[in-house]
């Protein structure tokens, strides 16, 4: 079966048409292989930034050109997915949407040119469509829990889960870009403002730290676009190459290192890096004072016994592809 499914966010609006495909990875139970989770083969994999959790901080509303964006990026996916004969579409939303009081002009608009009601999903489901997605290219062990990370534009998701699922998942406002327009407006930041954003994330952590124990965690897992530039970054590549950066595990010295590089720099250098993404270099500062500050924590909460993290390329669209093979997703 050929599914397709889209990832709306605070920044970018992304659109993955795969084939059902063989089993994922397995999972260990004590030598014995546990039931494995579907895996997708890509067909196609897109990304535009389009910002539609422009203002949403401040203004709480959807902004008029910010919704123009996105709806000519549906109107281009919906030539795609019909070009690809995908069989089944999901649509997900996520933080701007959640927070946005005029959603339902989001929401009628992009039913008017997929066809298909788009779903804006609690922070919980957010966390479990990530962790799905995480999860269905690594092999996770039973009983072995595993912190995943998704750092995005409006909010960030603490899930611990293992091989057997989800056992705990908070998500909470502290995004890059939320983050970029509250705090982070000089270019660089000043340290001023560095400090009043690293307290929205420690404060951030916390209300993670009220349902998730993230102290379990034998393993962090960091996802979506802040986390891949970052992890890019760290490795000095010529170039974005997800190949390279998927299943990479760094010391979070070093990355800590990069994140603090990239936080220091003007828009400028951002932009002549060649693995920035232009859509992401005024807000890749906050990014990476989030992931920095995440690494810290989770450090000295396992008395550094988390001492790396692992870079995923497969995310909550995946996972959102995969629901989309549910009978219940028509």
């Amino acid at each position: 079966m050929r599914v397709a499914g889209i990832d709306c966010g605070t920044n970018s609006i992304r659109l993955l048409v795969a084939d059902a495909g063989a089993d994922g990875p397995a999972a260990h139970d004590g030598g014995a292989a546990a039931e494995r989770p579907p895996r997708l083969a890509d067909v196609h994999r897109e990304m535009r930034i389009v910002r539609l959790g422009q203002g949403v901080d401040a203004t709480g509303e959807l902004a008029p050109e910010a919704l123009e964006r996105t709806f000519a990026v549906a109107d281009d996916y919906a030539a795609t997915i019909r070009s690809l004969g995908a069989e089944r579409i999901r649509f997900v939303a996520t933080s701007a949407t959640r927070d946005a009081r005029n959603r339902g002009v989001f929401v009628d608009g992009i039913r008017a040119r997929l066809g298909v009601e788009p779903e804006v999903v609690s922070g919980d489901e957010e966390a479990a469509l990530s962790f799905a997605g995480a999860a269905s290219v690594l092999a996770l062990e039973s009983g072995v829990p595993v912190l995943v990370v998704d750092l995005g534009g409006g909010s960030t998701e603490f899930v611990l889960g293992d091989a057997q699922g989800v056992r705990a998942a908070r998500s909470v406002d502290i995004g890059c870009v939320r983050l970029t327009e509250r705090h982070l407006r000089s270019d660089p930041p000043t340290p001023e403002q560095i400090a009043a954003a690293e307290a929205d994330v420690d404060a951030g952590i916390e209300q993670a730290l009220a349902t998730v124990p993230l102290a379990e965690a034998r393993a962090v897992i960091g996802v979506a676009g802040s986390v891949t530039t970052l992890t890019a970054h760290a490795l000095q590549l010529p170039s974005y190459l997800p190949e390279r950066i998927h299943g990479t595990e760094l010391p979070a010295a070093q990355i800590a290192a990069a994140c603090t590089s990239l936080l220091e720099m003007s828009h400028a250098e951002r932009a002549a890096l060649p693995y920035m993404h232009p859509g992401r270099v005024d807000v890749i500062g906050a990014g990476a004072l989030v992931w920095r500050r995440i690494l810290a924590r989770m450090g000295e909460l396992t008395d550094g016994r988390i001492a790396t993290a692992v870079t995923s390329e497969h995310d909550i669209l995946d996972g959102i592809a995969l629901s989309a093979l549910a009978p219940e997703s028509l």
